[in-house]
């Protein structure tokens, strides 16, 4: 069975003869197709009906017609007159409007060396076999032929209604496919060539690479030398996303934040001068601003607004003239509170957003969720929420047992779960499994309920992480100074790094060394300093970094985990959430006699 993407109940279908041929397609084809139904292509975003892949047989552009024979006036090589609601209309060949759609593609896919035949006649075309056609879904063969119509276009550039029925053969209904290629040569495609085909037809599932912007519609722009891309359950998920509410449980690294943003700016593109907003929202502060960043980059921040948790609470108070507390201790609770009483008494309106998508939503208090669910316009009722339990590390939202339901959230039958992380290396991942062995234990439960999701790895390899015994906190901070600067001397730009700290002392420790060192740095105490993109280390606590990634990551402190007072698992699972924000490489310094220093270091070296 091939894969179709969007899945067919997700999708909107022009016809019933185009919902028919979906249907054959994935079901007559092997598991080794992969199809797309009307989703933009290339960089001029044309709309086919459906491209087909395969790695052996090559790309395939169909055009579906569900004209039955009397609608078909007059067909010629160039052009066709139909019946358009009794009156003539005179359109393009339709063979030649699928041809004009493959032209478009190959010569997008002919710009990469690594999609071409480096010598010979044919060098510089296409290393693979493409080809183009058109399904006549209410049109035999027979009509087709008595017709004269194989006269304007080409026997076997046709499927006709017959040949594509729920009985047909799937063999025969395959080498009808097959021959639409008008050649046939070279090998099958590899994996890293099938994602590059994907990254160039499909822009919307590029993973973005840090410090990286390439524009498609700059001819002379050169193409990057590793194209990152969804892997086909992450796309195919973000682009069955319909409205209603979606849960996806994800693992750390899993693409979550990604299915996010391609949601959110798949609405933001149907956004109109009447339309409510979509909000975005997250906890920690410089979530947000990643986000934001990458809204305002793509020119959606009208219609896209991301807020994290309490600067919206406050907007909302603000917007509709309810108290704000003042300053002190227990302000952002007492803030909550007074959103909550003012959506209760009407005060403040609820229905305000057309989408509302919550990421980190295991960051959130039940009570945090059952007001977010309140701020769905009803018309759409379009609500995606992003959870993983094991990086729950707010007492708040772990410390209380809650279903979706009972917080407004209507999850049931509408759940996924992403197992594999793609964001670290798989020594980086097992590391971080280590620190939390006797926390992330897979654990199941009902549709409506919350599970603790046990990661797995993708099985990309990379540097073991590093981890050093040292005397003292000092000697962490200079250690990973040096370690900063050698990795800068092998080509990681210092915005690349990040120095995840368990507290403001071990901080200050480390801006301290790095101030010595003369390396920049940027230090996060306070709300909204975070800048994306700047080139320089940043010094961030552990639980702040939730939600970033940085290629290069240092852990200091680790040694002094747990604090006094403070429980072994929630030190590990701050710990675990700081580990996995590191994509390439990771060093953890210890010093100190903490239980959670002294257990890494033993199944380290066991």
């Amino acid at each position: 069975m091939a894969t179709l993407i969007p899945s067919i109940g997700s999708t909107s279908f022009d016809s019933t003869g185009e919902r028919r041929l979906a249907e054959r397609l994935e079901q007559k084809l092997d598991a080794d197709y992969l199809l797309w139904h009307n989703v933009p292509i290339g960089p001029k975003q044309t709309h086919p009906d459906f491209v087909v892949l395969h790695p052996r047989r090559g790309l395939l552009i169909l055009e579906t017609k569900d004209w039955h024979l009397d609608t078909v006036k007059e067909a010629t090589r160039q052009y066709w007159t139909i019946l358009s609601n009794g009156s003539p209309k005179v359109l393009i060949n339709p063979l030649a409007q699928a041809r004009h759609c493959a032209i478009q593609v190959v010569n997008a896919l002919e710009r990469d060396p690594q999609l071409v035949q480096p010598g010979g006649p044919h060098q510089g075309k296409l290393a693979f076999p493409w080809g183009h056609g058109v399904v006549f879904t209410r049109i035999t063969r027979k009509q087709f032929e008595a017709a004269g119509l194989h006269e304007a276009i080409e026997p076997h550039y046709v499927i006709c209604k017959d040949e594509m029925e729920e009985s047909a053969d799937p063999e025969a209904f395959q080498q009808r496919l097959w021959n639409m290629f008008p050649h046939s040569f070279g090998g099958a495609m590899t994996l890293p060539q099938v994602d590059r085909v994907r990254w160039i037809l499909f822009p919307q599932v590029r993973v973005p690479v840090q410090g990286s912007i390439f524009d498609d519609n700059d001819a002379e722009a050169e193409l990057p030398g590793i194209m990152r891309v969804m892997d086909l359950q992450q796309e195919q998920l973000a682009r069955s996303l319909g409205d209603g509410h979606r849960v996806i449980h994800g693992v750390a690294g899993s693409g979550k934040t990604m299915i996010l943003g391609y949601r959110a700016e798949h609405l933001a593109k149907a956004h109109t001068p009447t339309s409510k907003p979509i909000l975005v929202r997250c906890f920690n502060v410089p979530l947000a601003a990643q986000l934001a960043s990458v809204m305002e980059a793509k020119g959606l921040s009208h219609a896209v607004h991301v807020r994290n948790f309490h600067k919206w609470c406050r907007q909302q108070l603000v917007a509709f003239g309810q108290p704000i507390p003042s300053q002190g201790p227990g302000m952002f609770d007492e803030m909550v509170d007074n959103v909550i009483r003012g959506v209760e008494r009407s005060h403040i309106p609820g229905g305000q957003y057309q989408a509302v998508l919550i990421d980190e939503g295991h960051d959130f208090a039940p009570e945090w969720l059952k007001l977010v669910t309140q701020m769905v316009d009803p018309a759409t009722n379009s609500l995606l929420l992003l959870y993983d339990d094991a990086q729950s590390i707010y007492e708040r939202a772990r410390g209380k047992h809650f279903s979706f339901k009972s917080v407004g959230v209507q999850a049931q039958g509408r759940t996924t779960i992403l197992k594999i992380n793609y964001r670290n290396t798989r020594q980086i991942l097992q590391t971080a499994s280590l620190i939390a062995a006797d926390l992330l234990t897979a654990d199941d439960k009902d549709d409506d309920g919350v599970p603790l999701v046990k990661p797995v790895s993708c099985g990309r390899d990379g540097e073991a992480p590093m981890v050093i015994r040292l005397p003292s906190l000092r000697d962490e901070a200079f250690t990973i100074a040096d370690h900063l600067r050698a990795a800068h001397q092998q080509g990681h730009a210092w915005g690349d790094m990040a120095i995840l700290c368990r507290d403001w002392s071990t901080m200050d420790l480390c801006a301290d060394a790095l101030e010595q060192r003369r390396l920049p740095h940027a230090v996060h105490k306070k709300a909204g300093t975070f800048t994306p993109g700047a080139d320089v280390i940043q010094i961030m606590t552990m639980k702040v970094s939730k939600g970033l990634e940085f290629p290069v990551v240092a852990l200091p402190g680790a040694g002094h985990m747990p604090g006094a007072g403070e429980d072994e698992t929630e030190a590990a699972r701050v710990l675990y959430v700081a580990a996995t924000r590191a994509t390439h490489k990771l060093l953890i310094t210890l010093s100190g006699d903490g239980g959670l220093g002294q257990r890494l270091v033993e199944r380290v070296a066991a």
